[in-house]
């Protein structure tokens, strides 16, 4: 894209949710997204207006990596796992430290798993995002664990709202 800042971008459509797309976009700091925002986009909005319809934007900040070493760089994973997550004020640290220590080992000990982040946002929100190998990878780690581990880290005593979609990418979308 060549723009200042800019890391890399991919998504894809929900496996749920026919005809809802995702697309994660990574820039080094706000400061260069803002620039972005401020200078470019309108230009590539209108190169792509009636390709799509109720855009929402959310803004995360890099809190940690889920796995190690994040890089947005979507050429070796078929899919990707997104939680959103809006978690109760008192318990948003607690969240925070179970995502850390409860779910990351349990999610970076499963195969299939590439890379993931942990990012927050004003108002106690938070996204997961997870890149798996393949949609049988990402089952086998969901069959086995899921269940057991949300039981330990308390998700049901943290969490207000949860949102979560799978999402085929598509590898005419990575930037």
């Amino acid at each position: 894209m060549g723009e200042p800042g800019f890391r890399g971008q991919g998504g894809g459509f929900s496996r749920a949710r026919p005809g809802v797309a995702h697309i994660f976009s990574f820039w080094e700091s706000r400061a260069f997204y803002d620039s972005f925002m401020a200078r470019s986009h309108d230009r590539l909005a209108a190169s792509q207006a009636g390709t799509f319809k109720d855009p929402q934007v959310k803004l995360f900040d890099h809190r940690f990596d889920v796995k190690t070493g994040f890089e947005p760089r979507f050429t070796d994973a078929d899919l990707v796992r997104v939680a959103h997550c809006r978690v109760h004020e008192e318990r948003a640290e607690h969240f925070a430290l179970m995502q850390e220590k409860v779910w990351n080992p349990a999610m970076a000990g499963s195969p299939g798993m590439v890379r993931g982040l942990f990012g927050e946002a004003p108002g106690h929100e938070f996204m997961i995002l997870s890149m798996w190998l393949s949609t049988a990878e990402h089952g086998k780690y969901r069959a086995e664990r899921v269940e057991r581990l949300a039981l330990r880290a308390q998700i049901e005593a943290d969490v207000a709202a949860l949102a979560g979609d799978i999402v085929e990418l598509e590898s005419a979308w990575t930037v």
